[in-house]
């Protein structure tokens, strides 16, 4: 199964997304879920970047926090309202929202 999971919120939702399995398993950052995607201070970003998945984060959420793409970790695509759609209908299966 192909599993997108959108999550929205800041907070660590590891817990969760270790108990979902996947064949492939993508993690779309929205909302405030997008600072999960930026790098903090000595070059550290979220551990939620450590699992293993495809990461992406709207480009809308990002700007609207005032993110661009220097502030963002190397492993994340930034993608806007249409590639989230794309994601949806040609990549992934299932969906889910945490």
């Amino acid at each position: 199964m192909k599993l997108a999971v959108f999550v929205s919120d800041y907070r660590l939702t590891v817990d969760t997304l270790d108990r979902l399995t996947a064949d492939k398993l993508g993690i779309i950052l929205v909302g405030n879920g997008v600072y999960h995607a930026s790098i903090k201070e000595k070059g550290k970003a979220s551990s939620l970047l450590d699992k293993s998945a495809e990461f992406y984060a709207l480009s809308e959420d990002l700007e609207t926090r005032g993110l661009g793409s220097k502030d963002i970790a190397d492993n994340v695509k930034v993608v806007n309202y249409a590639g989230v759609v794309d994601l949806i209908f040609n990549d992934y299966e299932k969906l889910a929202w945490l």
